[in-house]
């Protein structure tokens, strides 16, 4: 068959399917794509034949939206689906790397196909681009190749497809990423005689693997001589299908789980055993069990940063640790047992090697005490309060929408969302905090949208991540998408201005102000509808709750605008390492240094 390399690589990745469970699903849905000289005669032209193949296009305003896009759209679809992206020669590749430079064990498969300027001397350089005395050939994706799970910039024809295969595979989804092919814009119009088993469908099975009968042998032992055993739930959980096993075994023997931010959801909100968020963004309940735990059983989680409180959340000194991940890295953090196995495998292979044991009643009790203190707290931090608040927002649109995914990445929402959020299932709460990505949220309002057009879809954004990325209400727009944003206006970056001023600093270049200090009045609710939103505007409880009753129940894209006091903030329950400087004129930053070398003491680097 003659065809282009760029038609051959369309009608390739038209055929490309991946199966978990006997449940199949093509793997890439479409191609967000932006055009340009260096994409549009080759890959542009392949794809006005995509819709036909069941590859459709569509065009974004912003060449980093894209990644995200595609980035929640495999998040939602369990990492078993995803969609490609392409753009132009310039500075648009480069910009996706907010998308790859996630390693592989937190990132979602998308596949990248930036050009690059032709081998041949005679166009370069093109457009007045980089041009060196060691290289004739410019790849505008090189300020990414070393980050992607898998690159490669083909010269040509030959070594382009059979390279395929592989950034198409899907492995355990623990090891998807991004896959960057940087194919010549003029490479992808050469025509090439291919042969036709070139494009059979290719089914990629996506593995179970199981535990080694040794490591749960250990494994179990060491749960049932455990007296305060405590299960910390991260996104394999939700990625491998788990949530039934996680309750079976949790239910079983009287195991306590506590969540990630990706592991939110694992349990229903209200399951008894769930004893809510963990860590630094965490909540009462699981960070009080988590101090005291003689065993913890980390499944599908990547234990950094965020989940250990940086390592000062464990303070049992005969703590131990098994770590139930598909990536033998992660398995083993913290000393742990490893246990290389999928987390749906894993969970179901310990319940049955337990058997009848069970914690104590004491600690079952305790258990139920904590997590009704805490979701005490949590009713009065959804309460009205003296102003009108983030957390009031974020609970008004719980009660009203409680069956909608729940988008949000980065600033103070992730962790309010994490303690205050309530959700039934797994992919009703998609929080992106993996790069804490800004302008991450309206991109993936898309994705989640084409990932899932029959349920609600609330997207949170600040005003500081909207006046990022807000170009992708267009999109949503020109593609008849639906989906409700809540955009929060406190006056800037009001996260980082609240750590700033908790690390003793005064206020300096955070808040939305001129270079007199005066705010700046911004009419977002005006920016929102120019776009195409139907829109509101929200000062106070009431105001709000009117809105939300008017925009749930109509189609289309809407925001709320929500006026809410900055100073109004969701108080923090764990310690995060953010290091404070060590001499300072100000006495406020040398007694916010002394607050943290004590903090300090209590982290452990040895277990």
């Amino acid at each position: 068959m003659r065809l282009t390399v760029a038609q051959a690589l369309v009608r390739y990745l038209a055929v490309q399917y991946a199966e978990r469970d006997g449940e199949r699903r093509r793997l890439i849905q479409g191609v967000f794509g932006i055009f340009g000289h260096g994409n549009l005669p080759g890959l542009g032209e392949a794809l006005l034949r995509g819709g036909e193949l069941g590859l459709p296009f569509y065009r974004f305003q912003n060449e980093q939206a894209m990644v995200h896009a595609a980035m929640a759209y495999a998040k939602h679809t369990d990492r078993l689906s995803t969609f490609a992206c392409t753009s132009s020669i310039g500075p648009g590749p480069p910009i996706w790397s907010p998308g790859p430079l996630r390693p592989p064990s937190i990132g979602s498969p998308f596949s990248c196909f930036p050009p690059t300027t032709s081998p041949t001397a005679f166009l370069i350089p093109c457009c007045n681009s980089w041009s060196t005395l060691w290289t004739s050939t410019l790849a505008s994706m090189t300020p990414s190749a070393p980050f992607p799970a898998f690159s490669h910039a083909s010269p040509d024809q030959n070594s382009s497809f059979p390279l395929c295969p592989r950034p198409c595979g899907s492995s355990p989804t623990a090891e998807t990423g991004a896959v960057t092919l940087a194919l010549p814009e003029d490479v992808q119009t050469e025509a090439y005689d291919w042969p036709e088993e070139f494009f059979a469908p290719k089914v990629w099975r996506v593995r179970r693997p199981p535990v080694e009968p040794e490591a749960l042998e250990e494994a179990a032992r060491l749960i049932r001589g455990a007296r305060r055993p405590l299960i910390v739930a991260g996104g394999g959980v939700r990625y491998s299908g788990a949530s039934r096993a996680l309750s079976l075994l949790a239910e079983g023997h009287g195991l306590p789980v506590a969540e990630t931010q990706a592991g939110k959801g694992a349990l229903p909100w209200d399951h008894p055993l769930n004893v809510g968020p963990i860590g630094a963004s965490g909540g009462l309940a699981a960070n009080r069990l988590a101090q005291d735990a003689d065993l913890v059983l980390a499944v599908g989680t990547r234990l950094g940063d965020f989940a250990t409180a940086s390592k000062t959340l464990f303070r049992n000194p005969e703590v131990r640790f098994l770590g139930l991940n598909v990536t033998p890295a992660d398995a083993h953090k913290l000393g742990a047992l490893a246990l290389v196995a999928d987390a749906r495998e894993g969970l179901a292979a310990l319940d049955r090697a337990l058997g009848d044991w069970s914690t104590s009643r004491a600690y079952r009790d305790e258990i139920a005490r904590l997590k009704a203190e805490w979701e005490g707290e949590v009713n009065r931090l959804r309460g009205p309060g003296a102003s009108f608040s983030q957390a009031e927002v974020i609970a008004l649109v719980n009660e009203s929408l409680f069956d909608a995914v729940v988008i949000n990445a980065a600033g103070s929402m992730p962790g309010d969302l994490l303690k205050l959020w309530r959700t039934r299932d797994p992919r009703g709460y998609h929080v992106e905090y993996g790069y804490s990505t800004m302008g991450y949220e309206i991109p993936a309002g898309i994705g989640v949208r084409l990932a899932d057009p029959t349920r609600e879809v609330v997207v949170f954004i600040g005003d500081g991540s909207y006046l990022m990325m807000n170009s992708e209400l267009v999109t949503a727009r020109a593609y008849g998408l639906s989906f409700l944003v809540v955009l929060v206006e406190n006056q800037g970056f009001q996260s980082i201005h609240g750590l700033q001023r908790s690390l003793g600093s005064p206020e300096f270049g955070n808040e939305l102000k001129d270079k007199e200090g005066r705010p700046i009045a911004v009419d977002f609710a005006a920016h929102a509808r120019s776009l195409g939103a139907e829109v509101w505007e929200a000062w106070d409880r009431e105001s709000f709750r009117r809105a939300l009753e008017e925009a749930k129940g109509l189609f289309g894209l809407r925001v709320i605008v929500a006026h809410v006091n900055p100073e109004a903030r969701v108080p923090s329950y764990g310690f995060w390492d953010v290091p404070v400087a060590e001499v300072s004129e100000f006495p406020e930053v040398e007694a916010a240094r002394r607050r943290y070398e004590q903090a300090l003491r209590t982290r452990r680097l040895r277990f």
